[in-house]
């Protein structure tokens, strides 16, 4: 059965990408140890950048052995590779374009000037891909993702899963093609709630008070079409990492403390 959301509230942004990065380093550290590949599934956004750039850092990068870890994507712009609108740019260039991080194998998402006539073949060729690079003892069609990062937007949307859109009705397979997205540009592709059902850890990083009603809705019991970010579940924990701003719309312990 999918794990529970669990609460953890950070004073600021930046408290809250360190200590996100000293998560992400320990639980793939962790994978390692126990089944000898580290598998990371990634989402873009502020928070994000703030993570990688905790994690570029830390004084104590070969915590992990970064050719021993998988990366993957949950969305990405259906763009040229070279666009400034990817999302895996950023990411490679606060992180992975330096040691140790840059041994990292990578699995980007296709972009639109890339081998595939179209999204729904991109889409499908991203899955198939997924496939292929399952470790031996994965048991689904997909790896089993060690943790998965997702941000949240101030609509409830992640990856590129949108409220009431087609995208969060999808589930013709674990990757989809994301057509008149609301938020630009319009071509995307995204896991559907099946593809991001391969997470052992799901792990949601929210800053900004422009989250809280966001927050607060994926929390209090909303529908997945509704609140897309209401959905998806790790299959042993599933996090919610905030800043106080990001958790204010939440209900309080009567010592003033937010609460699921």
């Amino acid at each position: 059965m999918p794990a529970q959301p669990e609460l953890i509230v950070q004073s600021t942004a930046e408290n809250l990408a360190t200590d996100v990065a000293v998560r992400v380093l320990s639980t793939l550290a962790r994978a390692q140890q126990n089944r000898g590949r580290a598998a990371l599934a990634l989402t873009a956004g502020s928070i994000m950048e703030r993570v990688w750039s905790a994690i570029a850092a830390t004084s104590s990068p070969d915590t992990v052995d970064w050719s021993r870890v998988d990366v993957f994507w949950a969305d990405e712009r259906y763009v040229p590779a070279h666009s400034e609108d990817r999302n895996d740019g950023p990411a490679n260039r606060l992180l992975f374009s330096h040691p140790p991080f840059k041994a990292a194998r990578q699995f980007p998402m296709p972009a639109s000037d890339g081998p595939y006539a179209g999204i729904d073949e991109a889409a499908a060729g991203y899955a198939q891909r997924l496939a292929d690079a399952r470790r031996d003892d994965d048991p689904d069609v997909l790896p089993n993702f060690d943790v998965l990062l997702l941000g949240v937007g101030p609509d409830g949307h992640c990856a590129s899963l949108f409220p009431g859109h087609p995208s969060a009705y999808d589930e013709s397979g674990p990757v989809i093609a994301v057509r008149n997205s609301p938020k630009p540009p319009p071509l995307r592709i995204s896991l559907s709630f099946a593809g991001l059902a391969a997470a052992n850890e799901t792990w949601f990083v929210v800053s900004g008070a422009g989250k809280a009603q966001a927050v607060a809705l994926a929390l209090s019991g909303a529908g997945r079409v509704q609140v897309p970010s209401a959905g998806p579940r790790g299959r042993f924990r599933t996090l919610w990492l905030v800043d106080r701003d990001a958790a204010s719309g939440l209900p309080r312990h009567p010592d003033g403390r937010p609460m699921l």
